[in-house]
């Protein structure tokens, strides 16, 4: 798979197939690129649709600086300028949906002609006045200690939450094999800095067609009224919710989700 050098000297690798209009997919934190494997595949048929791994994920550098949810956004604005990317639809799943929220706040819709936003809330932090988060202060405290000291058995429970029916052992597999090659400075780092965004006032700032996706399965990783608060705060924007997903609708209801992928695209001409 292809890597491109960036501002820092900073590697992204990514993967790449089909030619037209292009799709960028951005994944959640401690993933790749690989998740979108299916999408990289089908949709690649009828688009130019590319999947990164972030900055620290994945295959690409695992720089010791630059793990912030502004940093990823000014990654991923260097790759669309390296790879003369424009018209192109954003899809953000999970902290990549941050990272395109931090776009928007950096570069406006720049080279941006519609966002695809998949189960993610406006933050993941419990504040005073938003109970939607998922951690409190001392379960994030928790969680940031437990990978640093037992990495391996904290993405072994980590990722069969976001699954309503449990991965398969090969598909478990090679998820954690993607995790597992993040090393625990960076997966601490970077799971500080997402859970403690909070985006509810600048959702406003995203003005093109948006559609917003969202798990439905019973006892899901992100409450659906927290991410479907994404949708009321972007004007014009389509929702919808997959009832047999947990986290990942790309993974475990992919017809439909490349079926919803290729009509919305197609009902922006």
């Amino acid at each position: 798979m292809p890597n491109i050098n960036l501002n820092e000297k900073i590697n992204l690798h990514y993967m790449e197939n089909g030619s037209g209009r292009p799709i960028v997919f951005v994944h959640g934190v401690w993933m790749s690129g690989k998740y979108f494997h299916k999408q990289v595949k089908e949709l690649g048929k009828d688009f130019h649709v590319i999947s990164i791994d972030l900055r620290g994920h994945g295959r690409s550098s695992h720089s010791s600086h630059g793990h912030t949810m502004g940093s990823y956004a000014r990654d991923l604005r260097a790759f669309m300028k390296e790879k003369n990317l424009e018209d192109v639809v954003l899809v953000g799943w999970s902290m990549g949906c941050m990272v395109i929220w931090d776009y928007f706040e950096q570069f406006g819709n720049t080279d941006v002609s519609a966002t695809i936003f998949v189960d993610q809330s406006p933050s993941d932090f419990k504040w005073p006045d938003w109970e939607l988060g998922v951690f409190d202060l001392s379960s994030l405290i928790a969680m940031m200690s437990d990978v640093q000291t037992d990495r391996d058995r904290v993405f072994k429970n980590f990722i069969p939450m976001l699954f309503n029916k449990p991965p398969s052992y090969e598909d478990l597999a090679w998820m954690l094999e993607e995790s597992m090659l993040m090393p625990a400075t960076i997966a601490s780092a970077v799971l500080f800095d997402q859970t403690m965004q909070d985006y509810r006032n600048k959702l406003s700032k995203i003005n093109v067609p948006t559609l917003v996706i969202s798990g439905g399965a019973e006892g899901k990783l992100l409450p659906i009224d927290s991410v479907k608060f994404v949708h009321n705060k972007i004007n014009g924007s389509k929702f919808t919710v997959y009832e047999n997903s947990n986290h990942c609708p790309f993974l475990e209801e992919t017809d439909r989700f490349n079926n919803d992928i290729i009509k919305f695209i197609n009902s922006l001409d």
